[in-house]
């Protein structure tokens, strides 16, 4: 299995990908890593949308571990749990989703990658 995760960082931001805050009505991210492949890959550029519509079982989002609260990540939401969302990665060969850090709280909802493949990202069923 692999071990490496996929970590979003703010493209325009002033501070550290760290910061688990996202500004404004959409934020420009970038990916890194590979546990969302084939739906994002690293390098892609996405936009998320913080607050809007609630987060519904199949969306992407950005979220941060309550074990890990210094890592911004980008996964799939699978199901409310103990006040947070349980997230797995889109390629199972990686497991640094809930499986390792437990549960998370959600940041943002991932709506269009505008770079380099314009598209939507689109919910999955679960």
């Amino acid at each position: 299995m692999l071990s490496e995760r996929t970590e979003v960082k703010p493209v325009e931001a002033d501070h550290p990908p760290e910061v688990a805050r996202l500004r404004g009505p959409l934020t420009a991210v970038l990916v890194v890593g590979p546990s969302m492949a084939p739906t994002l890959r690293h390098g892609d550029a996405v936009l998320v949308r913080p607050g809007g519509r609630r987060i519904r079982p199949g969306d992407v989002v950005v979220a941060v571990f309550r074990t890990r609260p210094d890592l911004l990540v980008v996964k799939r939401a699978v199901r409310k749990q103990d006040g947070g969302w349980w997230l797995r990665g889109d390629n199972e060969l990686v497991t640094d989703d809930s499986r390792a850090y437990g549960v998370a709280d959600v940041r943002g909802r991932v709506v269009v990658r505008y770079w380099p493949r314009p598209g939507r990202v689109r919910r999955h069923g679960l």
